[in-house]
């Protein structure tokens, strides 16, 4: 495929790093002169320096013959202008944006995006996708990453280890004897830095961070099995009232089981904004930092603290003087990933990444094949691809075990029907099965080819 990426920041350089190590002709387009060479230089792209949503500057990447163009600048508008460009003149078949502001993404002015209008195939929100990640780490609190799959029915865990967890030293060959109705499956370890896929024989150690794949019925028993505790957290405190932050309150305003959420928010003008918006949650107007206002909102009582500041650095921060504060649990929003060494260090129990949040919901729609789902693991270490079983693709009508699947590749989860099973190595794989596969980075395009029957984008 040929691809251009408009903006080299995070986002746009690490989806340029995915697409180019795959074999795709890539085009990276950025303002600033110093981002395309840095995307030059450590990738296998293109490059070329101007404002996306000039004509000039998109026939000059190759917009002629290009099959997907995918906007990711820090502009809203530029990204709507760049997708409106790339249709009316280039005639580019796909079109993807990513879009900040709320009043964009509201569902009564969803008919701005037809094709007659605005002609955008995907709209990518990064803090409608930040938020439910955020939730999702308060709905398995033990976890330092988690991801729904298969409608639901199936959940991605990643839990660390430690001294006391009782399946530490045993083969994971023989924990499938020990508890043969759970329905769960270990599909990657991070050991000492490196994430690989395990082996039956393979045993676990205490520090390993081990990521699962377990029946969202069996979370509770999964987390209880590697030594993690379930405990509902009711009473909640959301540091940063912006777009992220207002998004999770609303979220939790919503649910049935009534959790308690406030707010703290440094700036006046968005803390009134996010007190007007929602309506059982208080809203402080403080600095999160500041003792007084932590105890202000009692702390020390609090099962969780979430800080979803635009600040990496006072993320961290808040979330380690939550804990010195006595909040049991602490997860902070982190963009930059050679930050996430601190959070041991610190005491801060998981993070939130926008980057690697976004890029999985961008891949998803680029995927060959009937891929339903993307995500992405670590910094780009591995994905995790949720796919539709096609009649005439290599996987149909196969047992697991004799699918020539790659070794840093394993079946997580399969759904048949309106069932989720654990796969085993008789499984066999039929037409309309949906499955998760976990897969290294290194192997995504060859587990791609066998899901595919012919070259399509869904």
């Amino acid at each position: 495929m040929k691809i251009i990426i408009c903006g080299a920041g995070q986002v746009g350089w690490q989806i340029a790093r995915h697409l180019s190590a795959e074999n795709n002709d890539v085009t990276v387009v950025d303002s600033n002169p110093d981002l395309v060479r840095r995307a030059t230089e450590s990738l296998d792209v293109g490059g070329i320096t101007g404002f996306a949503s000039y004509p000039d500057i998109l026939e000059r990447a190759g917009a002629r013959d290009a099959d997907m163009i995918i906007a990711a600048t820090f502009s809203d508008e530029v990204n709507m202008v760049t997708c409106q460009v790339a249709h009316s003149i280039f005639r580019i078949p796909r079109k993807i944006a990513r879009l900040r502001a709320q009043s964009y993404l509201d569902a009564i002015y969803s008919d701005l995006y037809q094709r007659e209008h605005m002609p955008i195939d995907v709209v990518i929100s990064p803090e409608k996708e930040v938020a439910e990640a955020a939730l999702q780490r308060l709905a398995a609190p033990a976890t330092f990453d988690t991801e729904l799959f298969l409608d639901g029915q199936a959940q991605l865990i990643g839990v660390t280890l430690d001294e006391q967890c009782p399946v530490i030293d045993t083969p994971l060959r023989q924990l499938t004897e020990l508890f043969s109705t759970l329905r769960a499956v270990v599909v990657g370890v991070r050991r000492e830095g490196t994430l690989f896929a395990p082996e039956p024989g393979d045993q676990l150690f205490a520090n390993d961070q081990v990521y699962i794949f377990t029946h969202t019925a069996d979370l509770s028993r999964t987390l209880e099995i590697f030594g993690k505790s379930a405990r509902k957290r009711e009473r909640v405190i959301v540091i940063g009232g912006g777009n992220v932050g207002l998004a999770v309150a609303r979220k939790l305003e919503q649910r049935t089981d009534r959790v308690r959420a406030k707010v703290i928010e440094r700036n006046r003008r968005v803390a009134e904004r996010a007190a007007d918006a929602l309506e059982r949650t208080i809203v402080l107007n403080g600095d999160g930092l500041d003792l007084e206002i932590l105890t202000e909102a009692n702390i020390d009582k609090a099962d969780a603290v979430l800080a979803v500041t635009d600040d990496d650095k006072t993320n961290l921060l808040v979330s380690a003087r939550a804990k010195a504060a006595g909040c049991p649990m602490a997860i902070a929003l982190v963009n930059d990933p050679t930050l996430n060494s601190l959070m041991g260090p610190l005491g801060i129990d998981a993070f939130v990444n926008p980057r690697a949040t976004t890029v999985s919901s961008i891949l998803r729609h680029i995927r060959h094949g009937r891929v339903r789902m993307v995500y992405s693991i670590g910094d780009a270490e591995a994905e995790v691809i949720e796919a539709q079983v096609m009649a005439s693709s290599d996987i149909a009508d196969q047992r697991i075990r004799d699918i020539p699947f790659p070794e840093g590749v394993l079946v997580g989860a399969v759904k048949k029907g309106n069932e989720v099973i654990k796969p085993l190595a008789t499984t066999r794989l039929e037409v309309d099965d949906v499955i998760a596969v976990f897969c290294l980075a290194k192997d995504v395009p060859e587990v791609e080819t066998l899901l595919q029957a012919g070259i399509g984008y869904f």
